[in-house]
This record gives C-alpha cells, structure tokens and sequence, in this order.
C-alpha cells in the first residue's frame, strides 16, 4: 500500500468519526435494544429507525448503506451482547481476542440492513431517495440473514412488539409481517416530517392514512379469535435443574445431576406431562439404559410422561445427535413406553455454529478451546419429523435456537398438534439479556401459530404460555424448582401457519406495487 492510498484511509477515517450523523445513527442503533426484552420499552422500535431513515434521504446509494451499517453495527452490538458471555466465559481465549470476534460478528450482521438502504437507493431517483422501497428490501435482507451461513435471525424488529397492539397482526401475517409495518410506520414517520418542514400538506395524506388504518387493524384484530379453546386441559410440570455450565459435562457430576431431575420429578407424577430441559441428562443415550428404563417404568407405574434433553450416539454411522426422547406414555396395556430407538423421538435439525458443529473444523479445532466446546460435533436431524406423543397429545418440538425459525415450525406443524415445546439451556449465557429475549421469540411463536407452548430450561427461563403469546406461569432464573399449571387446550389453526412463505412474498410484492401508487400521488401533487 502506498503513502498515498495509506493518508487517504487515515483522512476517510478521520472524517467518519468526526462526522455527527454516523455518531447520531451508532447511538440510536445502541439504544434500540431496549425495545427488546427485558428492557420491552416497544414503543422505541416506532420511531428509533425513522431517526437514521430521515438523514438517508438525498444520500447516494454508499452513503446510505454507510449510515445504515453504522446504526445496525450499534443495533447488534448492544443486542446481543450477551454472546460474548458464552464466549468470554466458556471460549479460553484472550479478552482482546473473544472481543474482536465480538466485532467480526456484529460487523456481519449489519451487512445485511446495510443491503437494504444501499438497493433502496439505488433503485430511487437520484434526486431523492423513496423511502417507500425500503421496506421490501429489509424483509429481504433479514430473510437473507435468517438463512446465509445457517441464519442468525436474532431481533429482527417485529419481537420487540409482542406486548403491543401490534402484536394481534402475529396470527395473520406473522413476526415478518409485523417488522414490515414497523419499518412502514418509521417511513411514515419521516414522511410527515419532512411534508411539514416543507409545508406540504397535500403529502401528509398517505403516511397519516396508514397509520391511521395500521393502528385501527390492530385494535380490531384484537377481536378476532383464530383457535377456538375446546375446554380440555393437560397438567403440566416443568423442572428447572439449574445445573451450574462449569459443571454440567464433568464426569463426577453425572450422576448426581440426573439423580436431582429424578427426585424432583418423583413428588410431581400428578402431572400429565413432565418436562426436562435440554441434554437434562449428560449422558449419551446407549450408555444410560439402566437410568432411562427405571426412569421410564417409574412413569408408567405412575400413569405420566416424561419428556428430556438427551444427547444419542448413533454406533453405526458413528454420529452424534442432540435429541429429545419421551419416557413412560403407556398408550395401551401392552405399551412398554421407552426403549432404545424408540421412534418417539426428536433430533435436532437447525444446529448452533460453533456450539453444536464446526465449520472447517480441521482448520479451527486446533486454533482454540472455542472451536472444542463440549458436545460441538452434533449430527443434523431431518427438517421434517413426527411430532412427540406424549398422554395422547401430539406435541411439536423445537431444541434450543431452532424456536427462531418459524418456517421449519410450520413445515412440522400438523392438524393434530396440540402444544408447541421447545427446551433450552441458556447457562451459557448467565444474567445476561440473551435468555430474555429468547423468551420473546418463544412467545411470538406461540401467538403466530396459536398454539400453547411450553418451555423448560436449564436455568430459567422455564414458562408456559398460552396461545395468545402471553404468560400462564413462570419460575425465577437461576433458582432450582418445578413449574406446574394446567394448560388448556385449543384447535383450529390461523392464517400465518398454513402459508408462511406466501406472505412473506406477499409482504414483499404489495409494498413495490403499493410504491407505484404512492410515487404516481407524490408526483401529482408536486
């Protein structure tokens, strides 16, 4: 590199940090997490982004990407903080090292809302950039974020609104359709500010109208029930081991770990379904036959099931699976429940990077103990599976980061569905904001699909929640215990979950033509 090209960066550099409107859009970015859980401050995600999408307009296709890049780097880099605990904690690397693996992932991700404001310019005049354009492009970008290296889909912005009145449109168009009006209503936003600093009434019109009207849709969905309750209920129990991650894996610590999951079951066999969380039992599965046989007859005596996190071990073809296996559930007099291979399993199919496999491990395995956590070597499990039977209830299962993809949800979702499960051992990441907001991914597939969802971790948070989204129960983090309510029952289905691909392509096509009439309008009253 020569001098020359060497002072140009220097001089670029400079100027960029020195400039007030990446600073103002890296701040905003920052603060946008507390729209987020545990912070659920919802209302910021409505006017937050309209700060940086108002000093995008007249910005060259770059420089709008620029702007937008900065603000999502300090949008991730507050939101998801909490992985750094994990890698901190558990990576056995140098703090300057774990941190700048911090930097490389949130600099990654701030490419993809970067993609959309740099398509949105470029595909507007260049006089003046149409706003209009960008929400189509952002769902496309987070739908290439959610998907590009396995997908990491972590705050896309429609979670944040699980507890507002934007949250009814969850069964009809789904957590992407609820980011689509988000950004809609931030544009909107910018729109009237710029129709009054130019005092141009006429053009207040349209942004107004859709929020008027997105506003009204929201309350009059409020009415609208897709599942009907049918009356029946399940008693559910939910243990919480709250097995230290330091601990977990150590061999002396095996047995007195699944002896704990078996005492506080013994006293709560009342329940019809009991569940443990995920890889409950440290052990793989063929080398605890002994336990899961007394396990599994100690159901069946007391007429319940057992769910658990287990870790399988496939000796033929020599792989490893994170699985979910069903214990007890005598269906009939001749029923033995559980044995080995027992078909009324579940393997996990959207596995963790570097928690669960290791891309180019031969080259990274040796680099660090990162790259050798425990159990960083799973096998995938098919992307369609049978849901568990567990008391006659057919009961879907997610493991862990999968309840973050709503597509492979609804592409295992059956009419006979009863309840959604999803177990997690969010140790890794210790009082950090990370299990929160993995709750309100849980919750806002629950009120998508319309189903009740049960959810069991190692540490918290361990909860049930009904299908409207909302908490039955819950127990504290960090505390050893037991959940147990009843959940009731629904049927039916809604919208989102027969056609979740459609409506994204939907959400997508109707903007662009929306676009059309709204720039034609614009032009005429100019």
């Amino acid at each position: 590199m020569t001098k020359v090209s060497i002072l140009t960066l220097l001089s670029s550099l400079k100027s960029s940090l020195v400039n007030k409107k990446n600073w103002l859009s890296f701040i905003t970015g920052l603060s946008l997490v507390f729209a987020y859980a545990p912070f659920s401050q919802w209302y910021l995600s409505l006017f937050i982004p309209a700060i940086v999408f108002y000093h995008l307009a007249k910005q060259p296709p770059k420089k709008s990407a620029k702007l937008m890049f900065i603000f999502a780097f300090g949008w991730f880099a507050s939101g998801i903080s909490w992985v750094h605990v994990s890698i901190d904690q558990f990576g056995g690397l140098p703090l300057t090292v774990s941190l700048g693996l911090m930097l490389l992932l949130c600099l990654y991700l701030a490419l993809f809302p970067a993609l959309a404001a740099y398509l949105t310019a470029y595909f507007s005049n260049k006089k003046q950039l149409n706003l209009w354009l960008l929400m189509p492009f952002w769902l496309i970008s987070e739908y290439l974020r959610s998907v590009v290296f396995t997908g990491f889909p972590w705050l896309s912005l429609g979670y944040s609104q699980i507890d507002s009145p934007l949250a009814k449109f969850a069964p009809l168009i789904g957590e992407v359709g609820i980011t689509a009006l988000v950004i809609l209503i931030n544009v909107c936003l910018v729109k009237i500010v710029y129709s009054l600093k130019q005092n141009s009434k006429n053009t207040l019109t349209y942004p107004i109208a859709l929020i008027f009207m997105i506003t009204t849709l929201s309350y009059g969905l409020a009415n609208v029930n897709w599942v009907q309750v049918t009356g029946k209920t399940t008693k559910v129990a939910l243990v919480q081991g709250n097995v230290a991650q330091s601990i977990k894996w150590a061999p002396e610590q095996e047995w007195p770990t699944m002896l704990k999951y078996l005492d506080l079951t013994r006293v709560n066999y009342d329940a019809d379904i009991i569940i443990w969380p995920e890889s409950a039992i440290p052990a793989v599965e063929p080398a605890v036959q002994d336990y899961l046989s007394t396990v599994n007859q100690s159901a069946l005596l007391n007429n319940s099931a057992i769910i658990t996190g287990i870790l399988n071990y496939n000796f033929e073809t020599k792989e490893y699976f994170n699985s979910l296996i069903v214990l007890g559930n005598k269906q009939d007099e001749d029923e033995q429940g559980y044995y080995y291979n027992h078909n009324n399993r579940y393997s996990k199919n959207h596995l963790l990077p570097i928690g669960e496999f290791v891309p180019f491990q031969e080259l990274l395995r040796p680099i660090a103990p990162l790259f050798n956590l425990p159990m960083s070597s799973f096998s995938r499990g098919n992307y369609m599976q049978h849901n568990l039977i567990a008391k006659n209830l057919h009961i879907l299962p997610l493991l862990c980061f999968e309840i973050a993809f709503p597509h492979q949800l609804a592409a295992n979702l059956t009419k006979q569905t009863s309840l959604l499960l999803t177990v997690s051992n969010d140790a890794w990441f210790g009082n950090s904001h990370g299990p929160h907001q993995h709750m309100e991914i849980a919750r806002m597939r629950a009120l998508e699909f319309g189903r009740p969802l049960l959810r069991s971790t190692n540490n918290g948070i361990t909860a049930v929640i009904d299908h409207h989204g909302n908490f039955i129960a819950r127990i504290p983090q960090f505390e050893e215990g037991v959940l147990k309510t009843e959940v009731e029952l629904v049927t039916g289905v809604t919208l989102y979950s027969l056609w979740p691909r459609l409506i994204l392509v939907l959400m997508i096509i109707i903007p662009l033509i929306l676009n059309v009439f709204l720039q034609t309008q614009e032009k005429k009253e100019h």
